[in-house]
């Protein structure tokens, strides 16, 4: 198990789906343990596997106390209740936003031993499903701001002290956490 560097908005890897878990081996126990770790040193609600440069569908959350990990997940909402909140991203330091996601969902998948596994989650944890299972397809919160809100979001992006030359543009970088 280790800390391992978290990747930064404008790394390919972010912007990719990942592909689906096939096997459930010491390599995916290894992964989960590596991303909860790195999850919990950074002090983060969720953690996918694109953000330390693996391009599984795996994640991982601490959400009141409660830390969990879900392979190749299905999220579904329940109901039409949406929540409108901050939101940040361990790849995206400093950078926080109101963003709209459903308020009740329910995710469905396998743990890391291919047993299946069905997660419920409400307020900040439908919320950290949701954010987490976006990185899965290559979709991250600042893509989910209305126009003028993602336009501050990408100036601040490009002014950032963690930003490479061009700001925002695919520069390698890893997170300070």
């Amino acid at each position: 198990m280790s800390v391992t560097p978290i990747r930064l908005y404008g790394d390919p890897v972010l912007h990719r789906s990942a592909a689906p878990v096939v096997d459930f081996d010491r390599e995916l126990r290894q992964l989960v343990a590596d991303l909860t770790d790195t999850m919990l040193a950074a002090g983060g609600a969720g953690l996918a596997a694109p953000q330390i440069g693996v391009g599984l569908r795996v994640f991982t959350w601490h959400v009141d106390g409660d830390v969990g990990h879900l392979v190749n997940p299905d999220v579904a909402a329940v109901g039409e209740e949406e929540q409108d909140g901050p939101e940040g991203c361990l790849s995206i330091p400093g950078l926080r936003y109101d963003c709209r996601r459903h308020l009740h969902v329910v995710a469905s998948g396998w743990d890391l031993h291919g047993d299946p596994l069905r997660v419920e989650g409400s307020e900040l944890l439908a919320r950290a499903i949701q954010h987490e299972t976006d990185h899965l397809d290559g979709v991250l919160f600042v893509d989910r701001l209305g126009e003028a809100a993602r336009e501050l979001a990408l100036a601040e992006i490009r002014t950032a002290e963690w930003a490479g030359e061009g700001g925002y543009l695919p520069v390698m970088k890893v997170s300070p956490h």
